[in-house]
């Protein structure tokens, strides 16, 4: 690990004008092995672990407020997300170890980078960690890479479950900045690559301080994960779906996917076809379809998109049932 400056700034408005020369330390989960590899050398870190952004607080009207350095553990412990988001607690169950849940907060998890292989290993092309390197996993070892949203520059995938919990719910993402506060949906706050894959989501020199989740949303839901083995691994494919039926008919729908794009997926084609049909077979059917239609497969992962079709369909038709 190369040396830097270690910085703890005493209140917010420190933090946010230190950390335009910085890079932010919350739980450390991600950024630490990263320093370790020197896939990161920042020069100056900003320790922000300490600062009053870990409280879950409800909001007027029925939602909730999740400070960005609430932990994982506690997130997903909470009688509020269990009982309102139960799709959120089981996303963040499914995530990592219990040691690493205990220290890893929500903001980091936001920001957590991509596990793939080639970014990882710092002899290897990337246009992630080098701008201009090239892509070595295209035509390389592709099979945990992206079948939506990818470019010639990047086929890397999102690893985080709680962000596509997130994505269904559709929360909003509060940031500081050095010109004011400012908030952004999630589905919004993470990029596709582009040509610009090093440029992950909108933040800028910005602060995440709290995501908030909206109320009225049905808590009948569900977060299933594929991967390749039953524990502490990234996801093949997963998704998080949210179902009401009502009087015979779909009310409201939300389905999002992980494993599958750089930033969770959400299936906005699949839900408009399912909003007022019938919930049976045929339209769980044409919705997983619907919802991999722009799938592009790389030569090793084709399957991810057949298993996520098929994800979809099992998911809404177990919602479905009796609740």
């Amino acid at each position: 690990m190369r040396p830097f400056v270690y910085e703890r700034p005493a209140d917010l408005s420190e933090a946010v004008e230190l950390g335009a020369a910085g890079t932010y330390l919350a739980g450390g989960t991600n950024l630490v092995d990263l320093m370790r590899q020197e896939v990161e050398r920042p020069e100056r870190v900003i320790d922000i672990s300490r600062l009053p952004l870990d409280r879950i607080e409800d909001l007027p009207g029925g939602g909730l407020r999740i400070g960005a350095l609430a932990r994982n553990a506690r997130v997903a412990a909470d009688d509020r997300v269990r009982a309102r988001y139960p799709v959120l607690a089981r996303a963040l169950l499914s995530g990592a170890s219990p040691q690493l849940r205990n220290r890893a907060t929500v903001g980091g998890n936001l920001l957590q980078r991509t596990r793939c292989g080639y970014f990882y290993d710092v002899g290897a092309a990337c246009n992630k960690r080098v701008p201009g390197a090239g892509c070595e996993a295209i035509g390389g070892l592709d099979r945990g890479h992206a079948v939506l949203g990818a470019s010639e520059s990047c086929v890397a995938v999102h690893p985080s479950d709680m962000c596509v919990a997130l994505a269904a719910l559709g929360a909003t993402v509060n940031l500081a900045g050095v010109h004011g506060a400012r908030a952004v949906p999630v589905t919004d706050f993470h990029l596709l690559p582009g040509r610009t894959p090093h440029v992950e989501t909108v933040l800028g020199n910005d602060l995440v301080t709290s995501v908030d989740l909206p109320p009225g949303l049905p808590a009948h839901g569900a977060y299933v994960k594929v991967r390749d083995r039953a524990s502490f691994a990234f996801a093949l494919v997963s998704v998080a779906v949210l179902l009401h039926v009502e009087d015979g008919g779909i009310g409201t729908v939300r389905i999002a996917l992980g494993g599958v794009a750089a930033r969770p997926w959400r299936a906005y084609e699949a839900e408009e076809l399912l909003t007022g049909a019938a919930p049976d077979e045929r339209a769980f059917r044409e919705a997983a379809v619907a919802a991999l239609a722009g799938a592009r497969p790389l030569r090793d992962n084709a399957f991810k998109a057949e298993l996520a079709r098929r994800l979809i369909q099992r998911t809404l038709t177990e919602l479905a049932g009796p609740s």
